[in-house]
């Protein structure tokens, strides 16, 4: 008998985890395409894209990025970064997360100089206190100080053309604006100041001393840092989530927005800033930042621009007292020595070489995530292996695929499956037994469905026109 390599099958809106649709976006059901095995990953590597870097002093600590979008329409507008700051000949780990919103150009802009930005103020305050003296509170505070620098420079730059500030807009015609901003003909650098404010993204970025003592987390919006620390044994996990969402979703931050603008009800509508836009931290997002004229006089004389005004002058006339939004981040600090330190484990005699064909009792990520190396059998009885521990950077649309309450569950399977005795998935991919061994990548298959074929098919094959999950980047690094 002669069996279709390909099938399909049918799916109702529900039956996609962090479906950004519903029963009104139908026909339903809609076809999908049953995967194979080898299918299935091979689907996850070309939309994902996993990418590994080697981190810290000679490479011994590891992080692993995805940015996952499965509809062929949809231009992602995720980003991720994963770098190394050289300051003063000393390296500093810098990775993150960023979520876009109205279109990718601000994101794209943020994800790249954001780490030089925070590179050269630490390369500026070590040349006053010297390399390594910095304290942690200070750094906290130098974070901070770089990330708001960096986006209150997004609107001045543009400003600055004009005299500095709004006020001496009024000096100019709208003719005279679009002259000086619509610079396309000389090159554009006034048009790309000007559209960097048209959009906003969220931002999550995590920062590890050379020395890897301390790690610091800097959040705006909705993004999610979580720990995955080792209880007592392989099995036994503990998952933190570090930061809070500055979104709609929380009250806290709801109230803080109304009562920095008091006498203003419509400052929050519907959950949403100024009733429009759901974070309430981030980077970019000009009209919430400043006074109407900005958006009226210089982005209304934008080319292309806005080709309706009618949606922005819906939240721009509740636009009274700016800024409605912040690049204030939230800061974490943990100790990465000391108290903080990983449990143990007792080393397994298995050898790690990639040559073993049962090379299976741990995957090459864990290789790189376990610290006895290639002792000798007697060696590693008189010493044990501590655990990794993981720090998972995630975009919101990771917590939808997760479906909430099933986040936790999750990402503990995944814990085990790093660094259990048992063989990872294998699949016929490049060559034949070739590994899945990128840790986001094998974090994703779990939130999209895991060992379940037909869910993880549905997510990756769904027959729709327009994007039916959310953009999602994750990254994941050994600490």
């Amino acid at each position: 008998m002669i069996v279709e390599r390909a099938s399909y099958n049918w799916a109702y809106s529900e039956d996609i985890p962090g479906s950004r649709c519903g029963p009104e976006d139908g026909p339903w059901p809609r076809p999908y395409q049953v995967l194979s095995e080898g299918e299935l990953w091979r689907e996850l590597r070309t939309l994902a894209k996993p990418q590994t870097s080697q981190l810290g002093k000679e490479g011994k600590f590891k992080a692993d990025s995805i940015n996952f979008q499965p509809s062929p329409t949809t231009k992602t507008q995720d980003r991720y970064v994963v770098t190394q700051l050289e300051v003063n000949g000393r390296l500093w780990a810098f990775t993150g997360v960023f979520d876009g919103h109205l279109g990718d150009v601000t994101v794209e802009h943020v994800a790249h100089h954001l780490p030089i930005i925070v590179r050269d103020f630490l390369r500026e305050a070590e040349s006053v206190s010297g390399p390594g003296k910095l304290t942690p509170e200070s750094i906290s505070e130098l974070f901070t100080k770089a990330i708001m620098a960096f986006d209150d420079a997004i609107a001045h730059d543009v400003l600055d053309l004009f005299g500095g500030s709004v006020d001496k807009l009024s000096e100019y015609t709208d003719a005279q604006i679009r002259e000086i901003i619509n610079d396309q003909h000389k090159g554009g650098a006034n048009w790309r100041k000007a559209r960097l404010c048209m959009y906003g993204t969220t931002a999550l970025v995590a920062l590890v001393d050379p020395e890897h003592k301390d790690l610091w987390i800097a959040n705006l919006g909705d993004c999610q840092a979580i720990m995955a620390s080792p209880g007592n044994n392989a099995k036994d996990w503990n998952i933190e989530v570090l930061t809070t969402n500055h979104n709609g979703d929380n009250d806290a931050e709801l109230d803080r927005v109304r009562k920095t603008h008091p006498g203003e009800p419509e400052c929050i509508m519907d959950r949403r800033v100024l009733g429009a836009l759901a974070p309430t931290r981030c980077f970019g997002d000009i009209p919430f930042k400043q006074p109407p004229a900005f958006t009226r006089r210089i982005l209304y004389n934008l080319f292309p621009g806005f080709h309706n005004t009618s949606p922005w002058e819906e939240f721009l006339v509740r636009n009274q007292t700016p800024p409605y939004i912040t690049a204030e981040p939230q800061i974490i600090h943990r100790r990465l020595d000391g108290d903080d330190a990983c449990p143990s484990v007792p080393p397994t005699n298995t050898t790690l070489s990639e040559d073993n064909s049962r090379s299976s009792s741990r995957s090459s990520i864990t290789k790189n995530l376990f610290w006895s190396g290639n002792k000798t059998s007697q060696q590693q009885q008189q010493s044990l292996t501590p655990l990794p521990r993981f720090l998972i950077l995630a975009s919101d649309g990771f917590t939808d695929l997760c479906n909430g309450e099933g986040q936790k569950r999750i990402i503990e399977s995944w814990a085990r499956g790093m660094v259990s005795s048992n063989p990872p998935e294998t699949v016929t991919d490049a060559a034949p037994g070739s590994r899945q061994d990128n840790m986001a990548l094998r974090l994703l298959r779990r939130a999209v469905g895991g060992e379940d074929r037909f869910g993880v098919s549905r997510v990756l094959t769904l027959d729709m026109d327009v994007a039916w999950i959310d953009d999602t980047s994750i990254v994941v690094q050994t600490l």
